[in-house]
């Protein structure tokens, strides 16, 4: 099986610089025009199954990305919820506290914790270890992706060595017994 995991446009927290975590943002027109772009990259495969976020930004890049398909929304995917920081600019914290919410999660702002995250990001992979689909598209958020490619490669990936942008698209694949890193691609 091949996941494609694709982060969602451009939405105006982005822009602001602000937390957004399970705020529901609109995509500015940057975002949309980035997720019909990323259809090019996707038309050609034909999906058993499609999945996005609940949240409005990772739905409208599945419409954009690929039109008329039928998806699932999922809150599983949603990205990590950084609690009373949403909305907030990301200069709020301080250094300090930015770095330690960042390894640690967001519990303490009534967010959820980093493995709180990781049990939601591999909750969703068993279930779609148990799809018996062959390709399956999955929009959503960079903290989800993210957590999937720590998950797939055993170890977290710094956040600096990864460019994860708008509209990235991660593909992993499922042989059966164990997940692997098949391509990353950014195009923005």
């Amino acid at each position: 099986m091949k996941v494609y995991v694709i982060r969602h446009g451009e939405s105006e927290n982005n822009v602001k610089k602000h937390w957004t975590g399970w705020m529901d943002v609109p995509l500015t027109e940057k975002g949309r025009m980035q997720a019909s772009r990323t259809a090019r990259y996707l038309t050609d495969v034909p999906f058993d199954r499609v999945y996005a976020s609940d949240l409005i930004r990772a739905c409208d890049t599945a419409e954009l990305a690929l039109p008329g398909c039928t998806y699932e929304k999922s809150a599983l995917l949603r990205e990590i919820n950084v609690g009373s920081l949403a909305g907030h600019p990301v200069s709020c914290l301080s250094e300090e506290e930015y770095k330690k919410a960042h390894a640690d999660g967001y519990a303490e702002f009534g967010g959820e914790s980093k493995a709180e995250l990781r049990q939601r990001t591999a909750d969703f992979m068993k279930l779609l270890e148990n799809s018996g689909c062959g390709n399956v598209a999955v929009f959503c958020h960079a903290g989800w992706i993210r957590t999937m490619l720590d998950l797939v490669v055993g170890t977290p990936v710094k956040q600096k060595s990864l460019l994860c942008g708008n509209c990235t698209i991660g593909i992993f694949e499922f042989t059966g017994t164990h997940w692997r890193l098949h391509s990353w691609i950014n195009h923005d």
